[in-house]
């Protein structure tokens, strides 16, 4: 028998497994279709996933072990901050270390235990970069820009300004009202720019984020490779470097950015050094459920008998997300579509 996690940041939901574990571990092939088999609402393991989270070891010296993230859809993502939260929380636990790095596709990232949000929420606070505003990195085209930082795209809505970041994965972010946080236009932007376009190449995430006053903001996310989600960590962190890059009276570095989301909140720190930026995303790194099931099973990714376990700790997320500022004219918390 093996364990998986069902886990989630900011009710961004995964599952955890870990290759070090395993007699014999998963071809790539197998770790995409367990994904996709995985996160399939209707049929997937406890109603689904936005994707799966692969921990391995890391060959990289200094580092603790390494995280692939795979989408729904299959495809690879070369970073997620919310599910990077919850594998630190799991080496941390296994390794009994508060804090180390751990590999990702581009980088090594810095990763700490933080303070518990509330009674049974622990937090952990993880590096976001590398940070790129080099429009051939997201790669963004045929828009007759460098750079995108608060201007006008036409091609894609009229009436918003636009600026266009990797960290690294490629974000698209807006700066809106209450009408286009919850109208239809992020859907439509999204599935337009993540099929076939002449605009972003390989997909794009995209942020819609309402200013809630100095240092607070409330995002939606459209993910590549999922749709609507109820937290995006890089989205979050890219949406408020964007923010206070052009808002500065309003966003500021080196202080703490509540981001209110569909799933909770996180808070972000911006740094900048010399011509380097980078974010830290805190927030919580949950535990749903334990699962057991046999090894075999997971090559096929059929007939996935499991002995599922849950752990409580959604009751205690749940609690403190109920505990926070209703911002009920925002529709902050519940289904994002």
């Amino acid at each position: 028998m093996t364990q998986l996690l069902k886990v989630h940041g900011s009710q961004n939901n995964f599952f955890i497994l870990d290759q070090t574990t395993l007699t014999t571990p998963l071809t790539q092939p197998e770790l995409v279709h367990l994904a996709q088999v995985l996160a399939n609402p209707k049929t997937g393991l406890l109603a689904g996933s936005d994707g799966l989270l692969v921990v391995d070891r890391s060959t990289h010296p200094g580092v603790l072990g390494k995280m692939q993230v795979i989408n729904a859809d299959g495809s690879i993502a070369s970073m997620c901050g919310n599910g990077l939260r919850t594998v630190a929380r799991y080496l941390s636990e296994k390794y009994q270390l508060a804090k180390f790095k751990v590999e990702t596709m581009n980088a090594d990232l810095e990763v700490r235990q933080a303070a518990d949000f509330a009674p049974g929420v622990p937090a952990f606070a993880v590096e976001i970069s590398p940070v790129s505003f080099d429009l051939k990195t997201l790669p963004l085209t045929n828009i007759g820009h460098q750079r995108l930082l608060d201007q006008y795209v036409p091609e894609f809505a009229p009436g918003l300004k636009f600026s266009a970041l990797a960290v690294p994965n490629p974000h698209l972010i807006a700066y809106v009202k209450q009408a286009d946080l919850t109208g239809p236009l992020l859907g439509e932007l999204g599935k337009r720019l993540n099929g076939p376009n002449p605009y972003f190449t390989d997909g794009v995430n995209i942020n819609f984020a309402q200013i809630l006053g100095k240092n607070k903001l409330f995002i939606r996310t459209y993910e590549r490779g999922v749709g609507f989600t109820n937290a995006c960590g890089t989205g979050m962190s890219a949406t408020s470097l964007a923010f206070a890059l052009t808002h500065p009276d309003l966003g500021t570095f080196d202080q703490e950015i509540t981001a209110y989301n569909p799933g909770g909140l996180v808070k972000t720190v911006l740094r900048h050094q010399a011509d380097k930026y980078w974010i830290e995303l805190i927030g919580n790194a949950t535990v749903t459920h334990r699962i057991e099931l046999p090894e075999a099973s997971l090559h096929t990714a059929q007939k996935l008998s499991a002995e599922i376990t849950a752990t409580g700790e959604q009751e205690n997320y749940q609690a403190f997300v109920e505990s926070l500022p209703r911002l009920n004219s925002l529709q902050v918390f519940g289904d994002p579509s």
